[in-house]
Order: C-alpha cells, then sequence, then structure tokens
C-alpha cells in the first residue's frame, strides 16, 4: 500500500487525551489488508519533531488498549521525544472467524498471513503492519520520522517484534521484548497457531518462528530481551534458552535479563518499560 493511497484513507480519531505534554490517541481507519475496521493508538510526545517511531505489539487476547493504559510508557517517551504506535493484535468484528480458545482466533493474530481457510481472508497481520499501517502513520502523522524505527513486544507480541526485524532488519534499528514466544514452532501456543493459520507444512512456519529465522541466516545487530522468572508460560511456552543459543551460534549480541520474582503481566512490562525505551532512543537517534 502506497502513501499515498494511504493519505486517501478516513481515518476516524476514536480519542485523544493530553498526556506528559503530548497527545495519546486512538485512532481507527478500514484496513484493507483485513478488510475490517483497525484500532490503533499513537501517542505523540511533545514538540514538533520529527520523532523516532517505536511499535509496541501486544499479546494474546490484548487490543490496542492494554499498553496505552497498562506500560506506562508516554512519560518516559515524551522525556526522549519518542513516538509510540500501539496496534490490535487480531482483525475483529461481525464475520470474522473466531475460535472460542484464548490462544487462536480473534485477539490471537500471531502477526502472520494465515493460508488456511477461514482464517486467509482476514488475518494478514504481517501484511498490515509491514505494509498498510506504516504508511498511514507516514501519511497521517507528519511528526513520525519513518526512517527511524525501532519495535517492541510482549509474548505473542514478542515473537511478532522478534520475527519482523529478523525478516527486515533495514527498517527496524533496534529490537526488544517481553516474556516473547521466542520457537513457536516447538511450543504448544505457536504450534497450535501456526498449524491453524499456515496448514501442516512446517517449511512455511519458518519465516515466523525467530530462532528458526535466526538458523536460515537473518541477523539483527542486538536484542534487549526481559523474562521473568516466576512467569508461569516459561517453561513450556517461552524457552528463552533457545533463543540464547541461537543468538550465540549466529553472533548475534543479545541481552537476556531474568528478572526474579515477576511475572508474565503489565506489571512486570511497567517496572522495565523505562529501561527499554531508553535503550531504543539510544539507537534510534
Amino acid at each position: 500500500m502506497t502513501t499515498d493511497a494511504a493519505v486517501t484513507v478516513a481515518v476516524e480519531t476514536l480519542s485523544e487525551q493530553r498526556c506528559f505534554g503530548g497527545v495519546q490517541g486512538v485512532y481507527r481507519h478500514a484496513a484493507a489488508m483485513t478488510g475490517t475496521p483497525m484500532n490503533f493508538g499513537v501517542f505523540v510526545p511533545p514538540g514538533e519533531g520529527p520523532f523516532p517511531v517505536l511499535w509496541f505489539l501486544a499479546g494474546l487476547t490484548c487490543t490496542e488498549q492494554n499498553f496505552i493504559t497498562k506500560a506506562g510508557a508516554q512519560r518516559v517517551a515524551a522525556e526522549l521525544g519518542v513516538m509510540l504506535i500501539a496496534p490490535d493484535t487480531s482483525p475483529r468484528g461481525e464475520g470474522v472467524p473466531d475460535d472460542p480458545a484464548y490462544d487462536f482466533g480473534q485477539g490471537a493474530g500471531f502477526y502472520l498471513d494465515a493460508t488456511e481457510a477461514p482464517w486467509a481472508a482476514n488475518f494478514r497481520m504481517r501484511s498490515y503492519l509491514e505494509d498498510e499501517l506504516p504508511a498511514l502513520i507516514a501519511a497521517w502523522f507528519p511528526q513520525a520520522d519513518m526512517a527511524r524505527q525501532g519495535i517492541m513486544g510482549h509474548s505473542m507480541g514478542g515473537h511478532g517484534a522478534l520475527t519482523m526485524a529478523l525478516r527486515d532488519p533495514g527498517r527496524f534499528a533496534s529490537v526488544s521484548v517481553f516474556a516473547p514466544i521466542v520457537a513457536p514452532m516447538r511450543c504448544p501456543w505457536g504450534e497450535k497457531a501456526l498449524g491453524g493459520y499456515l496448514g501442516p507444512d512446517r517449511a512455511m512456519w519458518r519465516a515466523y518462528d525467530a530462532c528458526a529465522l535466526i538458523e536460515d541466516g537473518a541477523r539483527v545487530r542486538s536484542i534487549l530481551v526481559d523474562q521473568g522468572d516466576a512467569d508461569a508460560f516459561l517453561t513450556e511456552q517461552l524457552k528463552p534458552e533457545l533463543l540464547a543459543d541461537a543468538c550465540r551460534a549466529a553472533g548475534i549480541d543479545l541481552t537476556l535479563r531474568m528478572q526474579p520474582g515477576y511475572d508474565h503481566g503489565y506489571y512486570f512490562i511497567a517496572s522495565f518499560i523505562a529501561d527499554h525505551l531508553r535503550w531504543h532512543a539510544e539507537r534510534l537517534r
């Protein structure tokens, strides 16, 4: 989707509030890639810009609201002069296929382009985030410096952030994650999602697995990971040691911080979000 096309798309303002001298807004547009309305949040720091752009991809069951309302990121982003973009995690609405389980269907898009029916018609979050939404941001938010982009994520969104950065290191100058799914081909959440959305051919899954991408030659300069050691999903679903092994073999500079006593939730994210914002800001200068 070109920037010119994005200009013609109507963007509805759902809310805008003053926040630490900047503006926290929530917006909606008709997304061509998903065939649905899509919400997204934008925090514009005080000043005229241009500002580096930092994306945050949320996890299972989340919307754009979780990061906006729970992470406490705006204060430090305002201080650093960083614009924050918080997309939704999947297409939603009447006629969009769903599943009764929390880890599949609406709220669980896994940041991929589905190829299996009935998901393929709407679940195209990879194309939405790689093409459509960035063009829309560039067209509608002139303060955004799209030449300086970083990406963060949590859990399923950590998987999305890692895979997007590894597939396109020219776009993202920095990547950091909280409690990410690092090897979805080797955990129950990932095997269910990749099999359901992409079918049984595991070779197709590798583009959506950070460890597999690294094994296949994808590289980023450095990665910051925070992981709580009291996270209930640590052993079965998250497996950060697999990312550590892959980065060590590939020569990628990985900072993996195991945080004592922290679980999987947003209190954990709020405790370390300032570190991540400052880490990105150094790399987005």
